[in-house]
């Protein structure tokens, strides 16, 4: 076994430490420097989309995309301080390119599926929408996901091809909706009477618009109840106060005009007449 030179080889490290000590400094130098630059690059840019009203779906999808792109600009300016040549780093990546491609496919599509949101803009930021199983209030539209927050306060994080290709129902797009009631009153009781009621509940309560005209008819003849539907038309915004508010009055209403809200039931008939047992 032959002796190791302990001073050949300490030369050596030494003679490396100078050469690569300082690239190795310039590079971590580079890098947080570099990031706390983006940082402030970032949050400059967003304040002055903010500044000239930008369409904040837009801002967040802006902001996102150059966060990232700085950061990988960042990334590659220290590896080249590293020493790594260009050349080498281009050859490297493009070595990696058709794996890295097949493995981040899907978040292309995403990317893919951003553009396409922003374009035709079947969404944005604060639209309350409904897709993939879930509901809630846009918060932001990212480059590769649009974040929502749901009625019980969870955050809830979709991918954009999934919103961009798929059924999604946007509840905040049109000024006004319709809201939809269902009535049952107790056979026998003056269906006239109960139109008469919702009829004017809808005109006495100012959220309902007169145009177009609430409407209240007969649904169906149930097995325990005669129902009536009521449909009135409100903005959007009042939606759910006007749902719950009219469902109340309704209820009281009905209770002091003497209107019953039946509740299933069943007439049972028993045969009180002698049996005979046959053998």
């Amino acid at each position: 076994m032959e002796n190791i030179d302990v001073n050949s080889l300490w030369q050596k490290v030494s003679e490396m430490a100078v050469e690569y000590a300082p690239r190795v400094v310039g590079a971590i130098l580079v890098f947080f420097i570099g990031l706390i630059v983006v940082r402030m690059i970032v949050r400059g840019s967003a304040k002055l989309m903010e500044n000239r009203e930008m369409d904040i779906s837009l801002r967040t999808f802006l902001k996102s995309l150059v966060d990232i792109t700085l950061k990988i600009i960042v990334v590659i300016t220290a590896i080249n301080i590293l020493g790594v040549a260009m050349t080498s780093l281009i050859a490297m990546v493009g070595a990696a390119g058709l794996a890295i491609g097949v493995a981040l496919s899907g978040t292309m599509k995403n990317f893919a599926g951003g553009i396409l949101i922003l374009s035709f803009k079947p969404y944005k930021v604060g639209d309350f929408i409904e897709a993939q199983g879930e509901k809630g209030v846009v918060q932001s539209i990212l480059i590769f996901n649009t974040v929502l927050l749901t009625p019980d306060n969870k955050t809830v994080v979709i991918p954009n091809d999934f919103l961009a290709t798929g059924t999604l129902t946007n509840y905040s797009a049109q000024k006004n909706r319709r809201v939809d009631f269902v009535f049952g009153i107790a056979y026998g009781d003056d269906v006239e009477k109960a139109k008469s009621i919702l009829l004017g509940i809808a005109s006495s309560d100012k959220r309902i618009l007169d145009v177009p005209e609430a409407f209240v008819g007969l649904l169906e003849m149930a097995d325990s109840s005669v129902n009536l539907v009521a449909r009135f038309w409100v903005k959007t915004d009042d939606y759910w106060p006007v749902f719950f508010d009219v469902n109340q009055t309704v209820y009281r209403e009905f209770n002091e005009n003497g209107i019953s809200i039946p509740f299933p039931q069943m007439d049972v008939h028993l045969d009180s007449g002698d049996t005979t047992d046959v053998k």
